[in-house]
C-alpha cells in the first residue's frame, strides 16, 4: 500500500477513538499517521473524562470532610481551596496526554501537527502540506450543543471546555441539562460551595437511566442543597454586567420562572465535528444532523474511509471511541475482529455522588421490545461493605428475559457502581445467566456482593432480602 501512497492509514483526530485506531494499525503493521490539530487525547484526555474524575476526587475528599459528626472527627474553620483542585486535574491530565505521546513513538507513528481536510477520497490537506493514505479514519469527535441564540463567552455562559480549566467559582450556577456532564458539575460545584440550579426538560434527571435510579440520585441532590427542575424547559437567557437571567418554563404547569445566577453550563448534547473538515470532497455521506453514519466495522459509505467516535453518533462515549477504533483498524488490516451491531450492551456510567452505571434495557424499553421480563434488586443498606463504608444509598437492579433468563439490563446507584459494571458486561456478551452470576462466589464484605444478591432476588431466591 506504502509504494502508491504516504501511509496505509491516517487517522484525522488524535482523540480516543483517533490514538487507539493508529496504535492498533502500526501493531498490525501498517505504516501509521495521525493527523492532530490541538491535543493527543482529545477532549476525553483534556477537557472531559479524566480532569472531571480528578476534580470529583477532590469534591469526594470535601464531602467525607463534611461527614466528621459520623466519622468521630471534628474541626474549626475547614479551609478548602478549589485552584489545588483544577491545577491537580491539569497535572493528571497532562501526565495520561505525554503518555499518548510516548505510546505514538513506542509504536512508530508519526504524529503531525495541524489541521487537516479532505480534499479527495485519499489525500488529505494539513496547513498546505498534501498527505495520501491508502485508507482513512476520520475521529474529529464533536462539541457541545448550544441552545438557539446563545453565545458561549467563556465567563458568564461556559461549556465543560471552559468549566475543567477554571479555577474562579461563581457564587451561583444554573447548569442546563441533566445528564452525565451537568450532575458531575453540579456535584462538584455543590461540594466547593457553589449555589447549584439544575434544569432537564426531559421528565427525569439523567433521563437516559432508569426513573428509580434517578430518584436515588435526585434525593441525595436535594440533601445536598441542590435545587433540580425536571419537566422544565429553558426559554431563554439573558446576559447582563452583573449576571445572568434564566427564564424557565415548568412543562406541567406551565408556570414561568426567573432564575437569577452568576454563570450558567450549557450541558445539552453535542454536535459532530463534521462540517469544514472535506467529508464530501471525499465522497463521505453524512446524516442531515452531520453525523457520519457507519456499518458494524465503522465503515462509511466510503470503502477505504472510517469513522470512529463521537462523529458517527452512535453512542458519544470515550470507551466506545476505544473499541471502535480497534475494530477498524483491524477490518483495514483484514484482521479478524468483532463487529458492534448493538450498542445497549456498551456500559454508561455517571461520577456523581452517588455514582450512576448501567448497560442494556432499561424495564420500559424491555417491555417496548415485546420481552416479559423479571427483575430483581438488591439495597447497598444491605451490604455489610457499604454500610462499613457509610454509603448505604442505592441499589443493584437486574432486568432479565423470563423466558431464556438472558440478561437484558443493568442499573445501578451507589458506591463505586462504576467499578461494578465489568462483570455484568462480560457476562453480558458471553450470554451468562444470573444463575450463574449467583453461583459465582463473590469476596465478603464487598459492594460486588450486591451484584450476586440481585442475581439471586430477579430468580426468586433472595438470600439476604
Amino acid at each position: 500500500m506504502t509504494n502508491q501512497f504516504d501511509y496505509d492509514v491516517l487517522v484525522l483526530g488524535g482523540g480516543p477513538g483517533g490514538y487507539v485506531a493508529a496504535i492498533r494499525s502500526a501493531q498490525l503493521g501498517m505504516k501509521t499517521a495521525v493527523v492532530e490539530k490541538e491535543n493527543l487525547g482529545g477532549i476525553c484526555l483534556n477537557w472531559g473524562c479524566i480532569p472531571t474524575k480528578a476534580l470529583i476526587r477532590n469534591a469526594d475528599i470535601v464531602h467525607l470532610l463534611g461527614q466528621g459528626k459520623t466519622f468521630g472527627f471534628k474541626f474549626d474553620h475547614l479551609e478548602v481551596d478549589y485552584t489545588v483542585a483544577v491545577k491537580r486535574s491539569r497535572q493528571v491530565s497532562g501526565r495520561l496526554v505525554k503518555g499518548v505521546g510516548f505510546l505514538m513513538k513506542k509504536n512508530k507513528i508519526t504524529v503531525i501537527k495541524g489541521f487537516g481536510k479532505l480534499t479527495g477520497p485519499h489525500e488529505l490537506d494539513i496547513d498546505g502540506k498534501k498527505v495520501t493514505a491508502a485508507n482513512i479514519v476520520v475521529a474529529t469527535g464533536a462539541r457541545p450543543a448550544l441552545l438557539p441564540g446563545m453565545e458561549v463567552d467563556g465567563k458568564r455562559i461556559v461549556t465543560y471546555r471552559q468549566a475543567i480549566i477554571q479555577d474562579d467559582l461563581p457564587e451561583s450556577i444554573v447548569i442546563v441539562g441533566a445528564g452525565p456532564i451537568g450532575m458531575e458539575f453540579a456535584y462538584v460545584y455543590n461540594t466547593y460551595g457553589v449555589k447549584v440550579t439544575v434544569v432537564e426538560m426531559l421528565p427525569h434527571i439523567l433521563p437516559n437511566e432508569e426513573p428509580e435510579v434517578a430518584q436515588v440520585v435526585a434525593k441525595d441532590f436535594h440533601k445536598q442543597g441542590i435545587r433540580l427542575l425536571a419537566a422544565t424547559r429553558t426559554e431563554g437567557i439573558d446576559v447582563s454586567d452583573a449576571g445572568v437571567t434564566v427564564r424557565v418554563k415548568d412543562l406541567a404547569s406551565g408556570k414561568e420562572e426567573t432564575v437569577e445566577t452568576q454563570q450558567v453550563l450549557v450541558a445539552i448534547g453535542i454536535k459532530p465535528n463534521s462540517q469544514g473538515i472535506g467529508l464530501e470532497a471525499a465522497g463521505v455521506k453524512v446524516s442531515e444532523r452531520g453525523w457520519a453514519p457507519v456499518d458494524d466495522v465503522m465503515r462509511t459509505n466510503v470503502p477505504h474511509i472510517f469513522a470512529v467516535g463521537d462523529l458517527n453518533g452512535k453512542m458519544p462515549l470515550a470507551h466506545v471511541a476505544h473499541a471502535q477504533g480497534i475494530i477498524a483498524a483491524e477490518t483495514i488490516a483484514g484482521a479478524e475482529t468483532v463487529p458492534i451491531s448493538d450498542y445497549s450492551n456498551m456500559p454508561r456510567c455517571t461520577y456523581c455522588h452517588p455514582q450512576v452505571a448501567s448497560l442494556g434495557l432499561t424495564e420500559a424499553q424491555a417491555k417496548e421490545q415485546g420481552y416479559e421480563i423479571k427483575t430483581g434488586s438488591f439495597p447497598f443498606q444491605a451490604n455489610g461493605k457499604a454500610l462499613g463504608i457509610g454509603e448505604r444509598d442505592g441499589f443493584v437492579k437486574i432486568i432479565m428475559d423470563a423466558k431464556y433468563h438472558e440478561i437484558l439490563g443493568v442499573h445501578m446507584v451507589g458506591p463505586e457502581v462504576t467499578e461494578l459494571l465489568p462483570e455484568l458486561s462480560l457476562a453480558r456478551m458471553l450470554e451468562l445467566t444470573p444463575e450463574e452470576i449467583a453461583r459465582n462466589v463473590h469476596a465478603h464484605p464487598t459492594l460486588s456482593e450486591a451484584i450476586m444478591e440481585a442475581a439471586h432476588a430477579v430468580m426468586g431466591a433472595p438470600i439476604h432480602i
